[in-house]
């Protein structure tokens, strides 16, 4: 018997349509993909199975029977939300975050002991070893996680609802929650999830329901639908009109040219030249050097070069702050851990680098609230009210918030390292257009990307990283991903810096 079905289900927010007559089953020991652009309803969708908001029309079973109508009453009939916010409390500890609002007695007394050992199983599960005695405040947002999904487990349910579970992982904790789930499927249970990784969806789920404008407009069998299908389905147009046209392969101005750049431990001997107007793509395998490159020459690392010229002047090889000072930008892979205090408001993040704290020791804070609302504009950042924090954003529009704060000191050279990760398809088409038009108004912009159908999209000229050296350079119609991953792998004889060294 199906497990979930959502029969004709539709959904309003006041005149607004959200969903619009989604139709779909879930079965028992089946793991369900939900994929689509920010807004297309997947959450919503997930709320309405979890209790949380009443469908406006349709009607959904579980087991055949009129599913819950609240959240309590879904909880006890064994669906349970992981959402994309934590619902936990920072104050307790580990265990008792676990077993919040279930915790074990013995009497009329809660039984920590009990509580704590098997917290601490739940953990192991998912390849956590998070201390179950710390308080969650003293503990990194990771295991903050892997706690959400050990409370979930902990309520033993038939179905689990995850809604962008791994945003926050890294690549092993994901595969741990993935192994976790496979056992939970091989038990009978069942899964749905959302995610914006679509290689994440094609390595864990068995079917996969595409949503666009509130709709499902496709549902396959995991094996049977590529990434690229997906995100095609997913913006209702082929991906090659995901990228901007290139402008062609004129020779522009060098912005910065460097000679014999060396990390210690990261780069070596490294030789380029940065030009106006143009995007350069930085592809590797991880570990090649490519962020260390870009960190050793904007002075994020320690590093030495024979020769470094910015705008016909040579100069040393610049700190940090003075990097800045230069106009030299550096956008960061990391948007939760470096580019964004996820903590503060919107205003204060975009002002960390605007003119409403510059230059004094007070802050203009009507001067902060009007950059804010000249940036939610101008790179179309998705968000209900303006005075909320940037945790409270999708990543797509965290990652405008970024970019709006990197750019807001109006940079010559632009850095961008892995700018569309963890975003959905149409956040990325935004990016891409973002990028584009600052290399049409003379920016010199690089572009770090592990992707490399990105690199070929976006790239005027492409450096390969290999072993902390750049191993080739492709530019205009020659660039290609099999010349990227020859270059990438070292199966090229020699690349540009090899041929000057002989």
């Amino acid at each position: 018997m199906t497990l979930l079905a959502f029969r004709d289900i539709a959904k309003s927010y006041g005149t607004v349509p959200v969903l619009k007559g989604i139709d779909l089953v879930v079965e028992p020991g089946e793991v369900l993909a939900l994929v689509g652009e920010n807004g297309a309803g997947k959450s919503t969708l997930m709320r309405i199975a979890a209790g949380l908001a009443p469908p406006s029309s349709g009607t959904m079973l579980l087991d055949g029977a009129p599913a819950p109508a609240n959240l309590h009453a879904a909880e006890r009939a064994g669906i349970v939300m992981v959402h994309q916010e934590f619902c936990l409390a920072p104050h307790l500890t580990v265990a008792e975050n676990v077993f919040l609002g279930r915790e074990i007695t013995r009497g009329l007394f809660t039984d920590r002991r009990a509580m704590e050992m098997r917290a601490r199983d739940l953990l192991a599960e998912l390849g956590s070893a998070a201390p179950v005695r710390a308080r969650l405040s003293d503990l990194p947002v990771s295991d903050w996680q892997m706690i959400e999904l050990a409370k979930a487990f902990a309520r033993q349910p038939k179905l689990i609802l995850m809604d962008e579970p791994t945003a926050v992982l890294s690549a092993t904790e994901a595969g741990n929650l993935f192994a976790r789930m496979r056992a939970f499927r091989a038990a009978g249970g069942s899964v749905i999830f959302t995610s914006h990784r679509l290689d994440e969806v094609k390595a864990i789920a068995d079917r996969v329901a595409v949503l666009r404008d509130g709709q499902i407009v496709r549902v396959e069998q995991a094996c049977d639908i590529s990434e690229d299908a997906m995100a095609e389905a997913m913006v209702g147009r082929p991906l090659a009109e995901i990228y901007p046209p290139h402008r062609g392969t004129a020779l522009r101005k060098p912005l910065l040219s460097v000679i014999g750049l060396t990390a210690p431990g990261a780069v070596e001997e490294a030789t380029l030249e940065i030009r106006e107007g143009e995007v350069l793509g930085i592809s590797g395998l991880v570990g090649s050097g490519r962020t260390e490159l870009f960190e050793a020459l904007l002075g994020l690392r320690p590093a030495k070069c024979t020769s470094f010229v910015l705008r016909g002047e040579k100069r040393r090889l610049p700190a940090a702050r003075e990097a800045w000072g230069l106009k030299l930008a550096y956008l960061t892979e990391d948007r939760k851990g470096k580019g964004l205090l996820l903590g503060k408001p919107l205003a204060e993040n975009v002002a960390l680098t605007s003119g409403a704290i510059a230059g004094t020791a007070w802050i203009d804070r009507s001067a902060e609230r009007r950059d804010l609302k000249a940036a939610v504009a101008r790179y179309d950042i998705r968000t209900g009210r303006l005075d909320v924090t940037a945790s409270a954003l999708s990543g797509g529009n965290q990652q405008k918030v970024l970019i709006a704060k990197t750019l807001g000191a109006e940079p010559d050279l632009v850095v961008f390292d892995e700018p569309t990760r963890g975003v959905d398809i149409g956040a990325k088409q935004q990016i891409y257009e973002i990028i584009a038009g600052l290399a049409a108004a003379g920016k010199a912009i690089v572009v770090i990307s592990s992707e490399m159908q990105e690199i070929v999209g976006l790239s005027d000229r492409v450096l390969v990283m290999r072993r902390g050296r750049i191993a080739g350079e492709l530019s205009g119609d020659v660039i290609s991903e099999t010349d990227i991953i020859r270059f990438a792998m070292g199966l090229e004889e020699k690349g540009p810096q090899e041929e000057a060294s002989l």
